[in-house]
């Protein structure tokens, strides 16, 4: 007696189960894009990719947003915010607007030379500094702009709204708001003392 025919699946017609689809929208939200990227001796890291969905006629027409942080690890660090159809051509237009946008922080070698304390929207940061070997002692928004200015060696909290881009614009304004002992005392001017000092 031949063996039965085996019974066919029922087609997916490409949408998959629960779990794939799942999967998919992980890698929409920018799950494989946290890597670095390197040009012109810069690094680019992607902060968070946002979805957006326009109902038409014909359906929902989507669009995708990026928020890309660049630096050179050495004391420059830009924050650049890209919208496109594709999520590659938001992530390019990020990085653009992120290299455009670089400013200088004054760094105390791998860390930060005080505390301080930043607000930004809902957004409230934390940073302090380190001793060497301690690592980055924050979240991955944070991580992101502080790792991208080349602080290796950091304390941080965050407070208030989780929000990535108002995370990200607090760590940002913390960040321009340092000033190393050698830029106060110029400012006061008392030059004097730096040359004592050295």
């Amino acid at each position: 007696m031949p063996a039965p025919p085996p019974v066919p699946s029922a087609p997916s017609f490409g949408r998959g189960d629960r779990h794939d689809r799942g999967e998919r929208r992980g890698r929409r939200r920018g799950s494989d894009h946290d890597g670095d990227r390197r040009d012109d001796g810069l690094v680019e890291k992607v902060i968070f990719i946002n979805r957006s969905a326009k109902v038409v006629k014909g359906g929902r027409r989507f669009s995708f947003s990026a928020l890309v942080v660049s630096g050179d690890k050495q004391g420059r660090v830009g924050l650049g915010l890209g919208k496109g159809g594709e999520v590659a051509d938001s992530i390019r237009k990020g990085g653009e607007n992120a290299k455009t946008s670089l400013i200088s922080v004054s760094l105390a070698a791998n860390t930060i030379p005080h505390e301080v304390y930043s607000e930004y929207g809902g957004a409230k940061v934390l940073l302090r500094p380190a001793s060497p070997g301690t690592g980055l002692i924050c979240g991955k928004t944070v991580r992101a702009v502080v790792e991208s200015a080349g602080v290796r060696d950091i304390l941080s909290k965050s407070l208030g709204s989780k929000n990535a881009a108002n995370v990200a614009k607090a760590t940002l304004q913390a960040l321009l708001r340092l000033r190393t002992r050698e830029q106060i005392l110029r400012g006061r001017g008392l030059e004097h003392r730096i040359q004592k000092a050295s």
